[in-house]
């Protein structure tokens, strides 16, 4: 069998998972080289929340972040996560913004784009999918893994099918929550394998504590590829360490044909920044404790911990257990949708709602609202006309693609933005966060006039000395 290939998560799943995406171009530059050397299938550099982590946080073009790696990186593929019609925002974008978004990623420098549906409804896969072919870039098409008494191995055999047709080039089993266990990983490793021709890649988390047992069973058989992160970002929410990964692979008959020596150098470059994460309070501890109660619930770590931050600003995080139980039954009430960005955020803040008004749905977000009206794909499993009374009353559930319903966008946005954007790309990131994008933007054109109104008073200072000495030459 072919040596199992590893993706390394740490520039992007990895720190999104543990530090809230605040790694910052400067602390990722210098290690690339290295990285660069190790043998990995690719770097998951982007997508995700790195670019709203950029723009809102760090004071950093996402864009140029990109630009910055790919000139260093000149061996590895370089992956990104896409959210299909959502981007990698958090609603549905014109197919205009989609198509221009992964051509100019692409252009940038992405060479693998993993693209995936919250709700696995594939039509909102289609636009990406094209575009990504057309760009030239390798389209992975990731399962949304969640359990429920439809998800079963046969509707994620069907619905890989599904993907295969539709153009995708490799399979992603993706676990954002942690939940597949080791035996249920290779029963659908084994199904998919024997069902589609394309490579299988499983990313999976450690939140639940039994994510490299469900590596091992998968790679017994026969996944292709899995996602692991150098161990100082390694475990809790994120995933399992690389190195160990490796050591532990190596002594079977697929052993990754990675430079070990360079993971140890690796590990040694992110241990301090890791402290210092840790020293600043940004890693938060709790995101380290492994949590059974995962596989129960399907709640994902990220999800777990901004729970808690809303039940604390509400002075109830006694309620929290209450929240935890209540999350299923709303899950079961909206079709069992997956709990993955955006769908995760909605279910528990719906969950939230429910508990502390002592009522269900006594309160709904505008989002739950849209969700059932159909405006984010069709649910996995319909929703009863119960619940859709008490949600949306007497309105109408669309049944096209929903972006389907929305006019091309680019222009519009490019005209609103105006000369404040210098580039298309500028525009696509003010498409998707628009507030975060337009104040960037401003501080950017506010700090290169500063530069210029400097460098022309150190220029006339120049100026005027050197009129200085000539007069004294002359005389």
């Amino acid at each position: 069998m072919n040596p199992i290939k590893i993706t390394e998560t740490v520039l992007r799943d990895a720190h999104q998972s543990l530090i809230a995406t605040r790694l910052n171009t400067a602390e990722i530059l210098p290690i690339l080289e290295k990285m660069d050397r190790v043998g990995y299938n690719s770097l998951e550099v982007w997508g995700g929340a790195i670019f709203d982590a950029c723009l809102r946080f760090l004071n950093e073009d996402p864009w140029e972040r990109l630009r910055e790696i790919r000139k260093i990186v000149k061996n590895t593929k370089l992956q990104m996560l896409l959210r299909g019609q959502n981007l990698l925002g958090y609603k549905n974008y014109a197919d205009d913004v989609v198509e221009t978004f992964i051509k100019k990623s692409v252009e940038n420098g992405i060479d693998i784009i993993r693209v995936f549906d919250a709700l696995n409804d594939v039509r909102n896969l289609e636009t990406s999918i094209k575009a990504i072919k057309e760009a030239g870039a390798h389209c992975q098409c990731a399962i949304s893994y969640t359990t429920s008494k439809i998800h079963t191995i046969d509707y994620f055999v069907e619905l890989s099918k599904r993907m295969e047709k539709l153009g995708a080039d490799s399979i992603c089993i993706k676990d954002m929550a942690g939940i597949l266990t080791p035996f249920s990983a290779y029963d659908l490793v084994k199904r998919l394998k024997e069902s589609v021709a394309i490579p299988l890649e499983l990313h999976t988390h450690s939140t639940s504590g039994i994510a490299s047992m469900t590596y091992l069973k998968a790679v017994e058989a026969g996944v292709d590829i899995i996602d692991t992160a150098i161990s100082p970002f390694a475990e809790g929410t994120s995933q399992p360490a690389t190195e160990s990964m490796v050591l532990t692979l190596k002594e079977g008959k697929r052993g990754p044909e990675l430079n070990t020596d360079l993971l140890g150098e690796i590990a040694d470059y992110f241990k301090p920044i890791k402290e210092k994460y840790r020293e600043e309070g940004i890693l938060n501890p709790k995101v380290m404790d492994v949590e059974p109660k995962t596989i129960t619930y399907q709640v994902p770590g990220g999800m777990l911990s901004n729970l808690l931050s809303q039940l604390k600003a509400q002075g109830s995080e006694d309620k929290y257990e209450a929240v935890l139980r209540e999350i299923p039954r709303v899950r079961e009430d909206l079709g069992f949708p997956p709990l993955v960005t955006p769908l995760s955020q909605m279910v528990g803040t719906q969950a939230v709602f429910n508990i502390l008004a002592g009522e269900r749905y006594k309160m709904i977000p505008k989002e739950i609202k849209e969700y059932v009206r159909g405006l984010y794909g069709s649910s996995p499993a319909p929703i009863s006309d119960e619940i859709k009374k008490k949600i949306i009353g007497d309105e109408k559930v669309i049944t096209v693609r929903p972006a389907d319903l929305l006019e091309p966008e680019i222009e519009k946005y490019k005209a609103e933005i105006g000369e404040l954007a210098i580039s298309l790309e500028d525009v696509l990131s003010y498409i998707l966060f628009p507030q975060v994008a337009k104040k960037f933007f401003e501080d950017r054109l506010k700090s290169k006039s500063q530069k210029i109104s400097e460098a022309k008073d150190s220029n006339e200072g120049k100026d005027n000395s050197e009129k200085a000495i000539y007069i004294t030459v002359t005389m």
